[in-house]
């Protein structure tokens, strides 16, 4: 039977989500919020919506949220010509997919964005499909991205992985019935994301790679 493997890819695949932390801090700052940047990486993660609703709460303007999100998407758009890769996650990727796994993504990130990180991760050639948060209802920590993965592969919840760096992942894949890998590699610490569900914790996509053998993803 086929197997699917999920990677979230901000914080997991490439090394983003400092940057998404400093243009969200400045696209708030910029619209007169003082919004920690500590507060900000804990949210990221969260489609654009609902990290505002996350740290600005309900009470807010949300005439704002779209302008907010604009400013963000401007600001880190800056940087789409030099994404980094974190290390060895085009080898995972590939070897994963040479050893029969289906290997799909599941980001929020769309268009421009989708096709910088595909080119910093360079392994098109490995990745069986890409499940966007823009194509379901509810972004994660609701599990219909993965379940989108899944569909776009074809492979039951029972015969999938999925690979995330943030409590919101380990949660959306939980709830999917999806066993649940995390990277530290996004900052969010061990504790945290073993409490949201990680059967296992990895320092980054190299570390997950030369420990596959004894991993989820054996």
């Amino acid at each position: 039977m086929e197997r699917a493997a999920v990677f979230d890819v901000d914080g997991t695949l490439v090394d983003t989500n400092h940057l998404h932390v400093t243009a969200w801090w400045e696209a708030f700052r910029q619209a007169g919020h003082r919004v920690p940047m500590h507060a900000v990486h804990r949210a990221v993660g969260l489609p654009s919506t609902d990290l505002v609703a996350h740290l600005l709460g309900d009470e807010r303007d949300t005439d704002q949220d779209e302008q907010l999100s604009a400013a963000h998407k401007a600001l880190y758009g800056q940087y789409f010509d030099r994404l980094p890769a974190l290390p060895d996650a085009g080898r995972l990727l590939k070897r994963l997919h040479s050893d029969g796994w289906k290997v799909v993504l599941a980001t929020s990130a769309g268009g421009a964005e989708l096709g910088a990180l595909r080119r910093a991760i360079g392994a098109d050639e490995a990745i069986t499909a890409t499940a966007s948060s823009d194509d379901v209802d509810e972004g994660k920590p609701a599990p219909e991205p993965v379940e989108h993965a899944l569909e776009l592969a074809g492979v039951p919840a029972e015969r999938a992985v999925f690979v995330g760096d943030t409590v919101w992942d380990m949660r959306a894949a939980g709830r999917a019935g999806v066993r649940c890998v995390a990277l530290l590699c996004g900052g969010i610490p061990r504790a945290d994301l073993e409490e949201a569900g990680a059967e296992a914790v990895y320092d980054d996509p190299a570390h997950l790679l030369a420990s596959l053998p004894g991993s989820p993803l054996a």
